[in-house]
């Protein structure tokens, strides 16, 4: 086996985890806002966010073990699970562990999203944006790939693609949100697509209960 099949395969997973969360935080913005009416929003634009939201997680773990077994920078688990535990461009590689915690966070909260008050679990979501920008800053810093073209081309068309989603959610905020009468914090469009695809899955099965019964 070629010696240096964990370090390509760290920055290779390590590339591919920062475009499914660009993809993943770009697609919660599409369902956050008129993109898609809640009345023709199918089941499976949902299922696509938490699918890419999963994706990012499966790569950061990849990554993370990929540079633990690689011998040419010499992580330990503690380096990559602790900040500035790294002696090795210790800002840099911060950023990404600060970050892989706060992925962590969201997607455990979204999983718990019916078990959490809407605020809180609104609140935490919103790091996604923030992890964005701290994995930006830790692969224009730590990364060892930023010097070739191809990877600039997409990195500035991920920051872009992020940064105007991130616009035009604020200049949105309110399009699918409507103010209830006792004041209180209306539900958030994509706790909504969870309760439509809650919703739709239960009818399915009660169809197929009608169609089987004698």
């Amino acid at each position: 086996m070629n010696e240096q099949v964990w370090w390509y395969t760290a920055r290779a997973a390590g590339i591919v985890a920062w475009f499914m969360l660009s993809a993943s935080v770009i697609w919660g913005v599409i369902l956050s806002t008129r993109a898609f009416p809640s009345r023709r929003r199918p089941a499976w634009l949902l299922d696509l966010h938490r699918w890419l939201a999963a994706l990012t997680l499966g790569f950061v773990g990849l990554h993370i073990a990929a540079l633990v077994a690689d011998s040419y920078t010499h992580f330990d688990l503690a380096d990559v699970v602790i900040p500035l535990a790294s002696e090795w461009r210790p800002v840099a590689t911060a950023l990404g562990v600060v970050a892989m915690w706060l992925l962590i966070v969201v997607q455990v909260t979204s999983l718990a999203m019916r078990r959490l008050p809407r605020r809180i679990w609104h609140a935490i979501h919103l790091a996604s944006y923030v992890t964005f920008w701290m994995v930006s800053l830790h692969a224009a810093l730590a990364g060892s790939d930023r010097a070739n073209r191809l990877y600039q081309a997409c990195a500035v068309a991920a920051v872009v693609a992020v940064a105007w989603a991130t616009v035009y959610r604020l200049n949105h905020r309110g399009a699918r949100r409507g103010a209830s009468r006792d004041g209180r914090a209306p539900r958030d469009s994509l706790a909504a697509a969870d309760g439509h695809l809650a919703a739709a899955r239960r009818s399915r099965s009660d169809a197929h209960v009608d169609c089987s019964a004698p």
